[in-house]
């Protein structure tokens, strides 16, 4: 009985993975800025961070019950990336220029001055940004997420807005009307 259990655990999270790891890799691909490489690398932790848990009886973390295991996913990625950072080598470097990357020719220009931008905010101000503003969850959310206090998300985004609008100066317009 078990194995029939476990075995048809595997097969809800296979489609668990499927269904959410192309959301996953886009917002990975905002908070590396780009990097995709990392960004892979993070969802395929966060992936079997989800395995770990799902394979839990009645998919407890912390003593309760995991409601939403996509928004719990999202909350793993974030905050793998956030330990990336805190983590990485000091022999590692990052680039000066991302690879040419391919895709639509009208908004390839906007697109790299948006995600060069993202590169050199703070690793915690280009998560409060994507979760904010990419995916659209709630101060509330993204408190909860990044485990600490609305007030934080609501500053922490204020201060990496106007980074932001300084790093991408007044040419944006020009750029986004192309």
């Amino acid at each position: 009985m078990a194995g029939a259990a476990g075995r048809s655990g595997d097969l809800e999270y296979a489609e668990f993975a499927a269904n959410r790891s192309g959301a996953l890799y886009r917002s990975a691909c905002l908070l590396t800025g780009g990097d995709t490489h990392l960004a892979e690398d993070l969802v395929q932790e966060t992936l079997s961070r989800m395995y770990v848990v799902w394979r839990r009886p009645g998919r407890l973390f912390g003593g309760r019950a995991i409601e939403n295991p996509a928004g719990y996913a999202q909350g793993v990625l974030y905050r793998q990336f956030i330990d990336h950072h805190r983590r990485r080598s000091s022999t590692e470097r990052p680039v000066a220029e991302l690879p040419d990357l391919p895709g639509p020719q009208d908004d390839s220009t906007l697109r790299m001055t948006l995600l060069q931008a993202l590169a050199q905010l703070a690793p915690r101000d280009r998560a409060v940004l994507v979760l904010r503003y990419w995916e659209d969850v709630s101060v509330e959310e993204t408190a909860e997420i990044l485990r600490c206090r609305p007030g934080a998300v609501r500053s922490q985004a204020s201060r990496a807005l106007a980074r932001l609008r300084t790093l991408l100066g007044e040419g944006l317009a020009d750029l986004a009307q192309r």
